[in-house]
């Protein structure tokens, strides 16, 4: 329940208002909640069933320095290429300022992998999308 989270709700309900942007060659947008076509459609192309959407960026909502950020997502392309897992470049951006992090939407990750990917990033929070193609935001904390 989002209001047993340790998370701030003004900060739940950004995530809940972002944009994750996914880049590549069928660009989309993720809207928690709505389902997306594309998504659906790289699903079927991949011959996975879920996939996550997922930072390395500021663990913790802590801001981090733009190097530090592009250093944590290094590391993580880089964990995700020796798992192979096929991942897509993109960015989460709230719809009202300039603020975006670099993301990854990484594809047939089930969702107890994508929790504990999330959870060893440090992250507050992932995206995740099952068969239905449908954004749902996980609290992980």
């Amino acid at each position: 329940m989002l209001s047993d989270s340790a998370i701030p709700q003004d900060v739940i309900q950004a995530y809940l208002e972002t944009h994750y942007h996914v880049h590549g060659s069928a660009p989309t947008t993720l809207k928690v909640g709505e389902a997306n076509t594309v998504l659906a459609a790289l699903h079927d192309a991949a011959d996975v069933t879920n996939s996550a959407y997922i930072t390395a960026c500021n663990p913790f909502s802590v801001e981090q320095e733009p190097a530090r950020n592009a250093e944590l997502q290094r590391a993580m392309a880089e964990a995700l290429r020796q798992r192979g897992l096929r991942h897509i470049d993109g960015i989460g951006q709230h719809p009202t300022n300039d603020w975006g992090e670099a993301s990854f939407l990484v594809l047939g990750l089930s969702l107890n992998e994508a929790k504990a990917l999330g959870a060893q990033l440090g992250q507050n929070a992932i995206v995740w999308c099952g068969a239905d193609a449908v954004p749902q935001l996980i609290l992980l904390r």
